[in-house]
């Protein structure tokens, strides 16, 4: 007999989503992944690079070509300066940076902070790590940390306070304001933050993304994830990176040898190629993204879904209250997708106790033109 370890895990509402999706041959809107390749320089790069040989083991910490160049883009984005060799290491995807960041700070008993909603990853890290997770519920609507609530949840036992922003699912941002707030409610406590900043990059109407990086007194007890997949249109690659200081670099790189001891070398090798002769491609990505949005929300504009443009991520949550408000999210997830031809993702999924008045799914639109000019013709028609 097996006593699971995560009893309370089965197959993720994106696996089911997608495989849904697949299934009734529904445009899949639920899994954040664009149906559109990577740059033409990257994809030839790999290519280059397998046909060279370069496909033996890397150092277990990254390629020290691709470490310098996650440096420099840190440089040249937060003014920043951080040491390649002692600070920056290359994971397979975020989630593992993720995973062994928890793995390396949390221990038996401690208490981890999540704001709800949140990304599926981390309360089985907390729970695989001997933790606790303690879910704050973000503001109804504006997805804000409120303040009270996060002052009230911490404890002594409080080893961790994971940040996401750009948020998923909702695309809302932590301003440098927030950041402050934190430093000062944790200045006095030995709590480690990790900020998940995956989508950095996809910040729009003008504004900047506030990272943890740059916060002087954040940074010294935080690890910073980032995703070249979601940076650079190839989430398949599972390439991902995680920023700390020397020391909570060390404790990190104990456990990632032995979760996974590298990442792909080749694909590596292309990156550090990419990045080095490509820097403006970072730059580009929010105009970028920000035209798919807004073409995406423009078409949508005469559907009977009420939204708010997200303002960062490649996500849009839209409200069906005035279409199926009999539905769970869930129930309208599965709906939309057997009955109109779209895949989404219920939010209420991001819950560890969902609010029940919540009429919200989510929407991908990282996707050609084409797919989603398809996709909101299917949802203005409902």
């Amino acid at each position: 007999m097996i006593t699971s370890k995560l009893p309370n895990v089965g197959t993720t509402i994106f696996t089911t989503m997608s495989q849904l999706a697949a299934q009734t041959g529904a445009l899949n809107l639920s899994q954040g992944f664009p149906d559109f390749n990577g740059p033409q320089p990257l994809l030839e790069a790999v290519a280059r690079h397998v046909l060279a040989g370069h496909n033996q083991y890397s150092p277990s910490i990254g390629l020290p070509a691709l470490r310098q160049q996650v440096a420099a883009k840190i440089a040249r984005t937060y003014g920043v300066a951080v040491n390649a060799d002692h600070e920056v290491t290359i994971t397979p995807g975020a989630t593992e940076a993720i995973f062994c960041a928890i793995q390396a700070v949390v221990q038996s008993g401690d208490e981890v902070i999540v704001f709800d909603p949140c990304y599926d990853s981390y309360a089985p890290s907390v729970a695989l790590a001997g933790g606790r997770c303690v879910h704050v519920q973000l503001t109804d609507g504006d997805f804000r940390i409120d303040w009270q609530r996060l002052a009230d949840a911490i404890t002594p036992r409080t080893r961790m306070i994971v940040l996401n922003s750009p948020h998923n699912p909702s695309g809302a941002l932590i301003t440098r304001d927030d950041l402050d707030q934190l430093a000062v409610l944790i200045a006095e406590r030995d709590i480690h933050v990790l900020s998940d900043e995956v989508y950095e990059h996809l910040v729009f109407d003008g504004a900047g993304h506030a990272s943890v990086l740059a916060h002087e007194a954040l940074y010294p007890r935080a690890f910073v994830v980032s995703s070249f997949g979601k940076t650079y249109h190839v989430t398949g690659w599972k390439t991902g990176y995680v920023v700390a200081p020397p020391a909570l670099s060390a404790e990190l790189r104990k456990v990632h040898q032995y979760v996974n001891f590298c990442g792909v070398t080749p694909l590596q090798c292309a990156l550090a190629d990419f990045m080095a002769d490509h820097p403006e491609h970072v730059e580009q990505l929010p105009a970028f993204y920000q035209a798919k949005r807004d073409l995406f929300c423009d078409l949508l504009q005469p559907s009977r879904f009420s939204f708010t443009r997200t303002a960062g991520t490649y996500f849009q949550l839209v409200d069906y209250s005035r279409i199926r408000p009999d539905l769970s999210d869930v129930d309208m997830a599965l709906w939309l997708t057997r009955e109109h031809g779209v895949a989404t993702i219920p939010v209420s999924v991001f819950y560890e106790k969902p609010i029940p008045e919540q009429r919200l799914v989510r929407l991908c639109f990282a996707k050609r033109e084409e797919t989603l000019r398809q996709a909101a013709e299917k949802l203005c028609a409902i």
